[in-house]
C-alpha cells in the first residue's frame, strides 16, 4: 500500500477537497483580517463570494466528507471536521447527523404523525401536500435547526459523537467571540453575508429535490450535468444518483450515472440544465409526471 493510499481513506483524489477546505479557511481569514486594508469596492464583492463559498462548502467539501471521510486517521478526520465547522460557522458533526437523517427521509412528504422524517424536507412546512415556497425555505431554514433534538437523538446511539456536536459549537463560538473582540467592525460586517451564505445553501437544497419524486428512490433527487458546476461542487450535480446510492464516492458519480441511465429515464428522473441554485430558471415540468402520462 502506497503512503498516499495509507493517508487517504478512499483515494488520493481526496487531496482535492482537502485543499479546497483548507483554502476556504484561508480565504475567510483573509477577508476578516484584511477588512481595513481593502477598499469597499473590493471587499464587498469578496464578501459576496464568501456567501457563495459557504453554500459551496456545505454542498461540496463538507457534504462529501460526511459520506466518505477523507482520512484513515480518526484524529485527522476530527481536526478537519473542526476546520469545516470554523469556515462554515456551525458544527460539522451536527450537519453530519442532520444530513444522514435527510437521507433516511429523502425529502419525504408529511406522514400520519403530521411531520416528515427528513428535517430538511421541502414538504415539511408546505400546505396541501405541496412543497413550501422556495422563498420561505431559503430564508427561514437557518432558524429551523433543532440542535437539542439532534443531540439527544444522536446521544442514544453514539454518545461520543453527540459530545462533539457541542464541542464543535463551543470551539466555533469561542473563535468567533475572539474575532468579535479583536475587530467588531469586521465581524459585524460579515454577519449578513454569513446568513446569506446559509440561505444560499438552503436554496441549493431546495432545487436539488424540487421536481423530484419523493415516492421513487431512483428519482428522489434532481440532477444537473453542467460540467463547471460539477467540477467546482465535487459532482453534487449528480444528485438523483447520490440519493439513490449515497455512499458512492464523488469520483465515481459519472460511472454510476452511466450504469443506471436507462433505468433513470424509465422512472422519469428530472434533469435541469442549470446549477441547483439557479433551479428557478428550469421551466420544464417534473419529468416523472411526463413519463406517467406517456405510460397512460
Amino acid at each position: 500500500m502506497s503512503s498516499r493510499r495509507a493517508f487517504f481513506a478512499y483515494t488520493p483524489w481526496d487531496l482535492v477537497p482537502t485543499l479546497m477546505g483548507l483554502g476556504h479557511l484561508v480565504f475567510v481569514a483573509a477577508l476578516f483580517f484584511g477588512f481595513h486594508a481593502m477598499p469597499w469596492v473590493l471587499w464587498l464583492p469578496l464578501a459576496l463570494v464568501y456567501s457563495i463559498s459557504i453554500s459551496w462548502s456545505i454542498n461540496s467539501t463538507s457534504h462529501n466528507f460526511i459520506h466518505n471521510p477523507f482520512f484513515r486517521s480518526p484524529t485527522l478526520n476530527r481536526l478537519y471536521s473542526i476546520v469545516l465547522s470554523l469556515t462554515d460557522g456551525f458544527s460539522q458533526e451536527f450537519y453530519h447527523h442532520v444530513h444522514l437523517r435527510h437521507h433516511v427521509g429523502n425529502m419525504d412528504r408529511i406522514g400520519p404523525n403530521g411531520t416528515t422524517v427528513d428535517p430538511l424536507s421541502i414538504y415539511r412546512h408546505g400546505k396541501d401536500g405541496k412543497a413550501e415556497s422556495p422563498w420561505t425555505y431559503t430564508f427561514y431554514s437557518y432558524f429551523r435547526d433543532d440542535i437539542g433534538e439532534v443531540y439527544h437523538r444522536v446521544k442514544e446511539k453514539f454518545p461520543d459523537k453527540a459530545k462533539w456536536i457541542w464541542r464543535e459549537i463551543y470551539i466555533v463560538v469561542a473563535v468567533y467571540l475572539a474575532c468579535l473582540v479583536y475587530d467588531w467592525r469586521a465581524f459585524l460586517a460579515l454577519v449578513p453575508f454569513y446568513y446569506f451564505g446559509h440561505s444560499l445553501s438552503s436554496l441549493n437544497g431546495y432545487y436539488e429535490h424540487y421536481k423530484g419524486n419523493p415516492d421513487d428512490p431512483i428519482a428522489w433527487g434532481v440532477s444537473t450535468y453542467n460540467k463547471l458546476y460539477n467540477w467546482l461542487w465535487l459532482y453534487n450535480g449528480y444528485h438523483a444518483e447520490h440519493h439513490y446510492r449515497p455512499k458512492v464516492h464523488w469520483t465515481r458519480m459519472v460511472e454510476l450515472r452511466d450504469s443506471i441511465r436507462e433505468e433513470q429515464r424509465a422512472h422519469g428522473v428530472h434533469v435541469m440544465n442549470h446549477c441547483h441554485a439557479l433551479g428557478f430558471l428550469d421551466r420544464k415540468p417534473p419529468q416523472y409526471t411526463v413519463v406517467r402520462q406517456q405510460a397512460a
